[in-house]
């Protein structure tokens, strides 16, 4: 979810695989309406659902396009497709109708703020919302409590030995004990203003001893010791699935990233109703259900789409 600024590499395609992409079959489940009920005028309706390609992305592809199955749309399946970037401009290129994005990466990346909007969740959502229908016509429905935001972690047993619960006590534990203070961070993360940067800027840090990692070999550095302190995702399954501890962002130094499903405004005007599954679905979801479904797929190895269908019959969305 956190990208570079937008190239526009897909507008130049003339087609969805000159960009590398391949739409996919129909939804390979039986979806049967349960609280998501048939619409009438969405029977038939053709909705190309996208997905970035990261776990916790493809499963809401994956319960977008279950919930628009159940109230009688016709899905095409497009999710996991390779870079946000791509992701992103598949939307505006028309080339998929729904994608979820996330508050902070639009604000940051495709309006090119440096800096989080003051207030949280609600005013990050609404700043994001008005900006990116005004100048690229994509409207944004109501955001989930899903915020998949960036964090510290540190294993459950360094901050039960040393009473770490959020980041201002790490920030006095390390002024007390500079011997840790030691930080495995990503690339991009130490240097974007709202990365490390910004952790810095709210938190004190003093002379931290950085250490460079693939997002994906943080949570297992950290895991076994090679870091005290580590950047992550709060959303992320291995966080559970490394018995990981999440420090609370208490200052507020990082931008909100809940999760909204996005569509261009002229195709929602088209097809209003394609709302209410889709917030429905929205408004169901948090971050410790987010992990345990993530868990399952990338600690315990299960399919994006098992998961998702799971998650959608358990809630009673669909039978």
């Amino acid at each position: 979810m956190r990208i570079k600024a937008i190239l526009g590499a897909i507008l130049l395609c003339g087609t969805l695989s000159a960009c590398g992409l391949e739409v996919n079959t129909a939804l390979p489940y039986k979806i049967e309406p349960g609280s998501i009920k048939p619409v009438e005028s969405l029977k038939g309706v053709k909705v190309t659902v996208g997905s970035k390609d990261f776990t916790e992305n493809i499963i809401l592809g994956y319960m977008a396009e279950m919930a628009l199955s159940a109230a009688g749309a016709d899905v095409v399946d497009l999710t996991d497709i390779k870079g946000s970037n791509s992701s992103r401009q598949a939307l505006l290129a028309g080339q998929t109708d729904v994608t979820w994005e996330y508050t902070g990466t639009g604000w940051i990346n495709y309006q090119g703020n440096e800096l989080p909007v003051p207030g949280g969740e609600q005013a990050q959502y609404e700043a994001t919302k008005a900006a990116d229908e005004a100048k690229f016509g994509v409207t944004w429905l109501n955001y989930s409590p899903l915020n998949d935001q960036y964090a510290f972690a540190v294993t459950e047993a360094y901050g039960a030995a040393n009473n770490l619960k959020t980041t201002s006590d790490l920030a006095e534990f390390l002024k007390r004990k500079p011997d840790q203070n030691v930080f495995c961070l990503e690339t991009e993360f130490t240097s974007r203003q709202d990365g490390f940067p910004a952790a810095v800027r709210a938190y004190g840090f003093q002379n931290p001893v950085i250490k460079n990692f693939g997002i994906g070999t943080i949570y297992s550095a950290v895991a076994s010791g090679t870091c005290p302190i580590g950047e992550i995702f709060t959303t992320d399954g291995r966080i559970a699935g490394l018995n990981l501890r999440v420090l609370e962002d208490d200052k507020k130094a990082f931008p909100q990233y809940n999760a909204v499903p996005t569509l261009r405004t002229e195709f929602l005007n088209q097809h209003p109703e394609l709302r209410g599954p889709l917030e429905t679905v929205a408004a169901a979801l948090d971050n410790k259900q987010m992990i345990e479904l993530c868990k399952q797929v990338d600690v315990d190895g299960r399919d994006q789409g098992e998961v998702a269908y799971e998650w959608m019959k358990k809630k009673g969305f669909i039978k």
